[in-house]
């Protein structure tokens, strides 16, 4: 059966905290979300704000091959007569093909947030759809609050129902406004509403007890065939229902068809662009589409995965556009460790005792504060140092750093770093910002004449967690830090109890991954590490 999806992460979306999308990140947003195959965008409230309006402006000229743009509104101000209410003259000056208003159903709303009669409501809702019917376009009715007001009085809750069937409106949704309702409520009350109404029913559910997308399949299982949702669950509060998951699951697991089964292969590549342009990171065990959705760490299940996927995997992850992967940790078993290598031809390369070694040192790691699941840098390291024992490019004899403030004069630090190397002793001396950055400049300028290519590598992120807080300042902390030498990214880490020791160690391993791979073009080992930085 077909299901008509209707996105509203570009309205409803952007109400949930931290979401914010320019004009120019909406178009964009559009534009994938057709290409995914989308049935309705909702772009926004035109009378709400000036940047809905601009937005429903400049989107005139989308070309949408799929989706049907749609603006959002609401019924009439009581006081208004319909042809002069501004807002819903706003809503036909945004020239969308689609309408999406929304009108009291609970009782309890009409008397105390209006201060109407009930009557006097369904008039609102009839009279609202009904010029937006005249006006040539298709309008969906959104029944906020509806199991609320179903729950409070069933008879008065399908009347306003009625009134916007009467008035011509092509879909009547049904919105768990408060995302509270349990999903055994939502099946009985939506298949009360199919039985009395012979059109398209919606379903439009939040996340605040955590049930949006079980309560969406099960509004379709009793009988909606349009589902609305937010990319990555954004929304008010606890969110929306997630719609790629909801995509997903109708697709998969019910049989239904939405976008289909070509276009589902796109959803992780859609949900991190939204995530990126909504600079939120998409979370890693989101299901379906994240980073951690088919990632295995646990020995016994790398050891299923390995003879069947089907053992730990609910799905191919292909479908979907995501990957699996294989995590090694504390909780690695020798399968880890045989999967990175025996994915990419390396396993003939180091035998029983070196893999054990190999995996004994990450255990060893790992219990030490270490978080290799995040440093793929180090842990190709790891490997390359296994598969290329006394291959050491340089020592380091000492380092020194010190920081002094007098007065209000700015903070001046200075470090000075001695190695040693195959042509000799090397010593320099640099001021930086911090004594993070006097470090790593003291020790390219050591390096940058025997090895002039390391002068590419260059911090993106750095983090810093403390490992044991009860400690207080002098608890453990591990130090992840990203570089990049502008052709491909890779993190390193460093643990001490001394913050400027961490992240000297990160630094020493970051310039020794990167020697190793100028001086050693092995391609198969860096394939058999790259899921470590992959992302969709």
């Amino acid at each position: 059966m077909k299901i008509f999806t209707f996105d509203t992460t570009l309205r409803d979306g952007t109400q949930g905290e931290a979401v914010s999308f320019s004009v120019e990140d909406k178009l964009v947003i559009a534009h994938k979300l057709d290409e995914l195959g989308i049935d309705y965008i909702e772009g926004g409230w035109p009378g709400s704000n000036p940047k809905d309006k601009e937005f429903f402006s400049r989107a005139r000229e989308l070309e949408l091959k799929h989706a049907r743009l749609t603006a959002f509104g609401a019924t009439r101000f009581a006081k208004n007569p319909v042809h002069e209410d501004r807002n819903v003259l706003a809503l036909v000056e945004a020239a969308t093909p689609v309408i999406s208003i929304f009108g009291k159903t609970w009782d309890l709303h009409v008397k105390r947030a209006l201060g109407i009669t009930l009557d006097e409501n369904l008039k609102l809702i009839f009279e609202t759809v009904k010029y937006l019917k005249d006006h040539g376009k298709e309008v969906i009715y959104d029944a906020e609050h509806f199991f609320d007001g179903y729950t409070a009085s069933p008879e008065f809750a399908l009347r306003t129902l009625e009134a916007a069937d009467q008035a011509g409106a092509n879909v009547l949704c049904l919105c768990d406004t408060n995302g509270g309702t349990l999903t055994g409520r939502i099946e009985e009350v939506v298949g009360a509403v199919r039985k009395r109404f012979d059109g398209v029913i919606g379903i439009h559910t939040h996340n605040d007890a955590e049930l949006a997308v079980a309560n969406t399949l099960a509004a379709v299982e009793a009988g909606a065939t349009h589902v609305q949702g937010c990319m990555n669950g954004y929304g008010e509060r606890c969110g929306n229902a997630n719609l790629a998951s909801i995509i997903a699951n109708l697709e998969l697991k019910l049989g239904h068809t939405t976008i289909g089964p070509e276009r589902l292969a796109n959803l992780s590549a859609v949900c991190k662009f939204i995530s990126e342009l909504a600079n939120l990171p998409l979370r890693s065990d989101q299901p379906f589409v994240g980073k951690s959705a088919f990632a295995h760490k646990g020995g016994v299940h790398v050891s299923a995965v390995l003879k069947d996927s089907s053992t730990y995997e609910h799905i191919s992850p292909e479908t979907v556009g995501n990957r699996q992967r294989v995590l090694v940790s504390d909780l690695s078993g020798r399968a880890n460790i045989m999967y990175k290598l025996k994915q990419h031809g390396l396993e003939g390369r180091l035998d029983d005792d070196a893999r054990r070694d190999l995996l004994e040192r990450i255990k060893q790691m790992e219990y030490e504060g270490y978080e290799l699941e995040a440093a793929e840098g180090t842990f190709e390291l790891l490997v390359r140092d296994a598969l290329h024992p006394g291959l050491h490019f340089f020592g380091v004899d000492s380092y020194e750093v010190t920081t002094r403030a007098s007065g209000t004069d700015p903070l001046h630090t200075t470090a000075t770093v001695t190695l040693r190397a195959q042509d000799g002793v090397h010593s320099a001396t640099a001021g930086g910002h911090g004594p993070f950055n006097a470090l790593h400049l003291c020790l390219r300028n050591c390096l940058s004449k025997l090895y002039p290519q390391i002068k590419e590598v260059h911090l993106t992120d750095y983090k810093v967690r403390v490992l044991d807080s009860r400690k207080g300042t002098a608890a453990k902390v591990r130090v992840l830090i990203e570089w990049t030498d502008h052709r491909r990214s890779w993190s390193t880490v460093g643990v001490s109890d001394n913050v400027i020791e961490a992240s000297w160690k990160a630094l020493v391993d970051a310039i020794r991954l990167e020697l190793m791979r100028l001086t050693e073009k092995d391609t198969s080992i860096e394939k058999a590490v790259e899921d470590y930085c992959w992302g969709v």
